[in-house]
């Protein structure tokens, strides 16, 4: 029999046609670990306010892949020593750098798990596919550890120009039609070059640099920190906050879960669980977007109000209503919500529920942390707020905080709760 061929050509809508290069990468994508990214999407319930942004971690993941293959092209044009090996294991390391979400992606990450980050998990099973393929995702690991000695290679993977955001602002503009997400990804890519096994952007890419950071700033409030988009989370956080604390009392009316997702809602799993007891990992390599929509529409039905009516709210898109603003609220204002919430006949106990406080923040650009570099004409390397002449680049630096308060309006419970 013919050995299947391995090399495969993908169309890919943002990028148009890209190829998986190697027979190593195939295997990978083929594998049920990366597979299961077909059913997370990439923007959770972003599409609640952008009907298009249907697209998932497995078109992010392989898009991510495909700059990375092109930043290693760009590096070895310009005379930097990259080898084969090298090569593959940094497209290895970015394909893979998403395979430890959850369902819903960064929107369950705070309740799902214990203080577990989705790197940690991406990078426990980075290693267990590198025992499956015999150690051959070594060097990858490395990369993505940040210990490999060429730190180039990691800046690539994770930092504040890395193909990961450069492939999701492409995309996640392409999938919402907001067409400030357009950063020109191919012209950075040919602006890279390095300084001493160090990223830096040629001069003449400032331009592009500053677009990438602006679009940035602007993707996270039109579109991530979208105040519908933070509603829907808040009511879907609270809807497993409901369907945990039901699952975990003793008496009441069983609460429908398969049991690769019961296990964490019955268990406050934390990164020493999932080191300690393999049966942890198994089973979140099984959970999926598809799983929470079918507990969802079940719970829908359970004789619990506050569970059923989260659940069904959320299914027919009657959301929370929600206030932003630069200072923190008033006590005067959360009481009369309060108030408001007791009119309808929701109790102390469950009115946690229905009335939810937090803050978002917004930051383009960190010099603290892995700094874009710039070299200028005469060698010299400075970072991008000091080589920009735009005064806004400045202001990119500062982190950017907005404090909301979601209520639901209109309801009434007429039962009593528990």
């Amino acid at each position: 029999m013919a050995t299947p061929n391995k090399k495969k050509i993908l169309n890919d809508p943002v990028y148009g046609f890209i190829t998986i290069p190697t027979e190593l990468l195939f295997d990978l994508v083929e594998h049920p670990y990366f597979q299961r990214l077909r059913r997370i999407k990439q923007l959770g319930l972003s599409e609640y306010v952008y009907p298009g942004a249907l697209h998932t971690r497995f078109h992010h993941a392989l898009g991510a892949m495909h700059l990375m293959g092109q930043a290693m092209s760009t590096l070895q044009s310009k005379g930097h020593r990259i080898t084969d090996a090298e090569c593959e294991a940094a497209q290895i390391a970015i394909l893979l750098h998403d395979v430890g979400h959850g369902p819903f992606s960064h929107v369950l990450e705070c309740c799902l798990l214990d203080n577990v980050p989705h790197e940690e998990i991406s990078l426990m099973l980075m290693r267990d596919l590198n025992i499956q393929f015999n150690g051959a995702l070594s060097l990858a690991i490395r990369m993505f550890e940040g210990t490999y000695e060429r730190p180039f290679f990691h800046q690539l993977i994770s930092s504040q120009l890395d193909m990961d955001r450069m492939d999701y602002l492409n995309r996640d503009g392409y999938y919402t039609g907001v067409a400030e997400g357009a950063i020109g990804a191919e012209r950075i890519i040919k602006m890279l070059d390095l300084v001493d096994d160090q990223l830096v952007v040629e001069a003449k890419g400032i331009l592009s640099v500053e677009n990438f950071l602006n679009a940035r700033r602007l993707m996270y409030w039109q579109v991530y920190l979208h105040k519908t988009s933070i509603c829907c989370e808040s009511m879907l956080i609270q809807i497993l906050r409901r369907a945990r604390f039901l699952i975990r009392q003793d008496g009441v009316e069983p609460v429908y879960a398969p049991e690769t997702f019961r296990i964490f809602l019955r268990d406050s799993v934390s990164m020493t669980d999932f080191q300690m007891n393999r049966a942890y990992l198994d089973a979140f390599t099984k959970l999926d977007d598809f799983d929470i929509w079918s507990c969802i529409k079940q719970w829908a039905l359970h004789t619990d109000s506050v569970l059923s009516m989260l659940c069904q709210m959320l299914l027919d898109r009657k959301l929370f209503k929600i206030m932003l603003s630069t200072e923190p609220f008033a006590g005067e204002l959360l009481n009369e919500l309060e108030d408001q919430l007791h009119r309808a006949g929701l109790t102390d106990e469950i009115l946690s529920y229905f009335l939810v406080e937090g803050q978002a923040t917004n930051a383009a650009y960190l010099p603290s942390g892995d700094r874009i570099a710039i070299k200028l004409k005469t060698g010299r390397v400075i970072d991008i707020a000091d080589a920009s002449d735009l005064s806004n680049i400045q202001v990119l630096t500062n982190i950017v905080r907005r404090y909301y308060v979601c209520w639901a309006k209109g309801i009434s419970i007429s039962q009593s709760v528990s």
